[in-house]
Order: C-alpha cells, then structure tokens, then sequence
C-alpha cells in the first residue's frame, strides 16, 4: 500500500493525492499536524534519501529558524529532534511506495513514468509466468553460422 505523508492544507500533498486517486493508486495519508512524525520510521527515511533531502528550506519554518540550528539540522540526530519538533521542515510529500523506494517531493511527470515502467513491468511478468512483483525478459539472437566460424 502506497503512503502518504505530509500536511494536509499543503498544495504538493493536495496534489499528489489527487494524483494517486485520479490513477485508481490506492494509498493512506498521514498528516504531520494532525499525528505527528512517526519517530519510528524517521531514521529510515534519512538514511534512504539524506537529512538535507529531507528538509524543506523553502518555507516560513525554516526561514524562522536561527542560524544555528539551520547549520547542525543536517547532522542526523539533529535532524530527528527538529523534524519531530517542527514536521514542516519536512519536505513534501513524502511517498512509501509499499516496494522498499521512498520519495520526496511531486512531479507528475516522474509519477507517471513511475507508472507506466511498473505497469509494463507487471505486464511482462504476466506473460512470463513470474511473481507479479518480478519481471524477466529474455533475448534470443540468431548469429549466421558463419559469424560463428569467424571467431
């Protein structure tokens, strides 16, 4: 299942939401106002992308924020205790794909060339008899025979 996160009233969040439901992509949404950051995932998401990844510094929050506390927010611990303090620091949105791959941010572009390589992916795994969630092609090339003695 695909997860959502960020704050609700935010156009980003707004529009990737819109996004998943017009693509029938079923997904959860948690709001940072409303739930807080869940602390138990938080390392992991830094880890996979990056505390500077993570952190929003184009809005009000961030500008906010004294000098100091903006130059160590890229060290990890730091970075926890200011997210789980203050959640729009957090870049938005921030996407668990259900597969293992987190993202940050919406473009409808990448989303949907996302979708297009995932759907071509199942599709081949249909037709080859695989799991739905692996894909194998394989490749027959006909060399003359002559190509082959020329070796």
């Amino acid at each position: 299942m695909i997860m959502v996160y960020g704050i609700s009233n935010c156009d980003s969040v707004k529009k990737a939401r819109d996004w998943l439901t017009a693509h029938a992509l079923p997904h959860q949404f948690h709001d940072f106002k409303k739930s807080g950051v869940p602390d138990a995932v938080l390392p992991g998401w830094i880890a996979a992308l990056g505390a500077p990844k993570l952190l929003n510094r184009n809005g009000t929050t961030w500008r906010n924020l004294d000098a100091a506390t903006q130059t160590t927010a890229h060290h990890t611990p730091k970075a926890i205790a200011l997210m789980v303090a203050q959640p729009s620091v957090i870049k938005r949105p921030l996407v668990d794909w259900g597969n293992g791959e987190i993202t940050v941010g919406f473009d409808a572009e990448v989303w949907a060339s996302r979708l297009s390589l995932e759907t071509a992916c199942a599709a081949m795994s249909n037709v080859a008899g695989q799991p739905s969630n692996a894909a194998a092609i394989t490749f027959t090339i006909d060399l003359p025979n002559s190509a082959l003695a020329k070796r």
